[in-house]
């Protein structure tokens, strides 16, 4: 049961979403640090999702139909507004250096907000979670879920930012930028059509 769970949550894990496309942004127009900070705070969002599984509350926004669209759309809107910001993207960001890979903060909260406003991240504690807790404590899944999220976007991130050094110019960088605009505003729409 628990190698069952771990395989499909990495399957899960490395499906295409907001948060590869995040990671991809910041790494490539910022460096790894950046990239390594977008994904941590990915993971304080899954574990905010994961704390309000374990006392209930994200069964009780998942079964309330109003406060469910709510968060889709507060998501949608997120995606939207940084999707928008790299179609704006012009490549005259100051080189990685001198940048000093941008607000540390900005990068974390990104990762943050990209996971508490997704309304997939929810569901999965909610429906994905529970049918692997049969004898096994959820804050154990919780964790292997976390370990597995932060293995997958470490190689990721290493992996982008090797491939990166090549696409730092400003002229390729702002059409990463655009590319990751595209990416995040389909993310939104597909969002907000389910």
């Amino acid at each position: 049961m628990l190698l069952t769970f771990t395989v499909t949550a990495l399957v899960m894990i490395m499906i295409p979403g907001p948060d590869a496309a995040l990671i991809m942004r910041s790494s490539l127009a910022h460096g790894r640090a950046a990239g390594l900070l977008t994904m941590a705070g990915g993971l304080i969002g899954l574990a905010a999702h994961a704390t309000a599984a374990a006392i209930g509350l994200s069964a009780l926004l998942a079964a309330s139909p109003a406060a469910f669209t709510a968060l889709r759309w507060a998501g949608v809107a997120y995606l939207l507004w940084l999707g928008v910001q790299g179609l704006r993207a012009r490549g005259t960001a100051p080189a990685v250096a001198e940048a000093g890979a941008g607000s540390p903060l900005r990068h974390v909260r990104n990762g943050v907000m990209s996971n508490l406003l997704n309304p997939k991240v929810l569901l999965f504690f909610v429906t994905f979670l529970p049918q692997f807790m049969q004898g096994t404590s959820p804050l154990l899944l919780s964790a292997i879920f976390a370990g597995l999220y932060a293995l997958w976007f470490t190689l990721y991130n290493v992996l982008v930012d090797r491939v990166g050094r090549l696409l730092r110019k400003p002229k390729v960088r702002a059409r990463v930028e655009r590319v990751t605009g595209v990416l995040l505003v389909g993310f939104a729409l597909r969002l907000a059509v389910q």
